[in-house]
């Protein structure tokens, strides 16, 4: 075997992204001539790029000793610095994680070195404080390494620093500048400077974090840019499977239910391995909120417990399963124990469960001041998601207040937020509450408009729970058999366009017998006029 020709074999898989041929010929170079510290890092990324966890370490930890004994103490901490996050994040081991985060900074101590790797050493601690719930401690940390890294050029800790950075900014409010620093990190992972890993640590961390924040718009752009980023990396094992969640959960959003079952699914089967992915709680918990919205009660609650056993939150899906199953106590129970417990982010997702099962449970007051903080929230942020989340809120809470004229008013800002992020299953319940304001306020004939609209697309997403809610507020669907052979009649001339006294002259009826067979028609088909009654009968094949 020439050795040289091997090696170059291996770079050039590495760089063209093809690591598993890479990883296989430094392997087979490694068994002749052991890898320069170099293609150690190559082989060790390589390998946890394929999903060779244990080779990934072995590999990593050669490739630091090998730095160090080259002199070369800031790439002996960066590969360090790799591993440590590797061992935390993918393989689940936090304390040798942080003992070779410990040795990284110590090797650039010991060589009085601080620079661009010292600052990526102080990524990790900043994001241990940012997760811990203080963004305002975190914010100096990220801006201080985000200078270094886009001072010296080293792109892999500019990326990583400005993923915390934007994080802390969207977290205290900050929204533009937050998002500002997220787009200028997306043009960045896309070209070939940024490292697999850094580049795979950016995009999920974004998409999380717009999830989290109601940026649903810009979750869309980088699900997007993501898996454009895996697909054009057929050998890429970690960041795969979420990518197929963040993909499911956009086509759940834009109504593409069947689609992102089968996402969630493939996402599940990736991550089905002897390593613990911690994205598939999250693929656990997503499937479980399809299964219920499409009325799946016993998959729900399977699908939520395997969430909860791979340490993911199952609240608010599993109160409202408990809800939708009629439980209403322990829906509250798990409602109120949730937002006791959350932080000030994660309560605005709870909020909007709460509303509707403190409506449930004839809480008004409670209702009210959950809608009261969302409404506060929204305006205070630039998130169309959750200013729609808020005006629903509002509305329904109106409604069952008794203000329907103010609740209708509320519920049109809602769908109006909703249709703008193309959400059809949200709009589609905004509309049936607008059918109920619209009862209450005696405009039966719209109603019945808005009721239909939200049955058909309850309909085609197979939303049971909430077509058999819609259809209890329309009348009974009308058929030929529904009206009489003289009923049916009256109708066809009514259609024609005739008046009563021509519909009398024509059927030889008296006009108050026209009247009374019209009242009929109005009462079985649910409309109140003659152009309702025309426009039902044709687009229900009655005539």
């Amino acid at each position: 075997m020439d050795v040289t020709d091997v090696l170059g074999r291996a770079r050039d898989a590495y760089d063209g992204s093809q690591w598993a041929r890479s990883l296989e010929c430094f392997r087979a170079c490694d068994r002749i001539v052991p890898l320069c510290a170099d293609d150690l890092d190559r082989a060790g990324q390589a390998a946890y790029l394929v999903g060779a966890g244990s080779v990934c370490a072995e590999l990593l930890e050669r490739a630091a000793d090998a730095h160090l004994a080259a002199a070369r103490p800031e790439r002996a901490a960066e590969s360090a610095f790799r591993l440590s996050y590797i061992l935390g994040s993918a393989f689940g081991e936090p304390a040798r994680a942080a003992g070779w985060l410990t040795r990284a900074r110590r090797m650039l101590d010991d060589a009085g070195i601080d620079g661009p790797v010292g600052a990526l050493l102080t990524v990790p601690p900043a994001i241990g404080t940012l997760l811990g719930g203080d963004p305002a401690a975190a914010l100096p940390v990220f801006e201080r390494a985000h200078a270094v890294g886009v001072a010296t050029g080293h792109v892999d800790l500019t990326v990583l620093s400005g993923v915390g950075l934007g994080q802390s900014r969207l977290l205290l409010g900050d929204v533009h500048g937050g998002l500002v620093v997220f787009d200028d990190i997306l043009v960045s992972v896309a070209g070939p400077a940024v490292s697999p890993l850094a580049a795979g640590i950016a995009y999920c961390a974004v998409i999380i974090t717009c999830h989290e924040t109601f940026q649903l718009g810009r979750a869309a752009e980088w699900t997007r840019a993501l898996g454009r980023w895996c697909d054009d990396r057929p050998d890429l094992v970690p960041f795969r499977g979420q990518c197929m969640v963040h993909r499911a959960e956009l086509l759940q959003l834009h109504g593409q239910w069947t689609e992102a079952m089968a996402r969630i699914r493939d996402a599940c089967t990736h991550m089905s391995g002897p390593r613990h992915d911690p994205a598939v709680g999250l693929a656990l918990y997503e499937l479980a909120e399809l299964h219920r919205l499409r009325g799946e009660y016993t998959a729900a609650d399977a699908s939520y417990r395997r969430s909860a056993r791979a340490g993911h939150d199952t609240e608010p899906g599993l109160a409202l399963l408990r809800l939708a199953q009629g439980d209403v106590d322990t829906a509250l129970g798990c409602i109120d124990r949730a937002l006791a417990e959350a932080g000030p982010l994660y309560r605005l997702r709870l909020l909007d469960a709460a509303v509707q099962i403190r409506l449930a449970a004839g809480d008004l007051d409670g209702a009210r001041a959950c809608a009261d903080e969302l409404t506060s929230a929204a305006a205070h942020a630039e998130a169309p998601a959750l200013h729609a989340m808020a005006a629903y809120a509002t509305g329904i809470v109106l409604l069952a207040a008794g203000d329907a004229a103010a609740a209708l008013e509320q519920l049109r800002a809602a769908w109006r937020w909703w249709q703008q992020l193309d959400a059809p299953y949200r709009c589609a319940l905004v509309r049936a509450a607008q059918g109920r304001c619209c009862s209450a306020l005696g405009d039966h004939e719209t109603a019945h408009l808005e009721f239909e609209a939200a049955a058909d697309t309850f309909r085609a997403l197979h939303a049971m729970p909430e077509l058999d809610r819609v259809r209890s507020a329309l009348p009974p669907q009308a058929t030929a058999e529904s009206l009489t052979r003289r009923e049916v009649e009256v109708l066809r001339v009514v259609a024609a366009g005739r008046t009563n006294r021509e519909i009398a002259a024509e059927l030889f009826l008296s006009e108050k017998t026209v009247a009374r067979h019209l009242s009929n028609i109005f009462g079985k088909l649910g409309v109140s006029s003659r152009s309702g009654a025309t426009a039902y009968a044709f687009e229900h094949h009655l005539i």
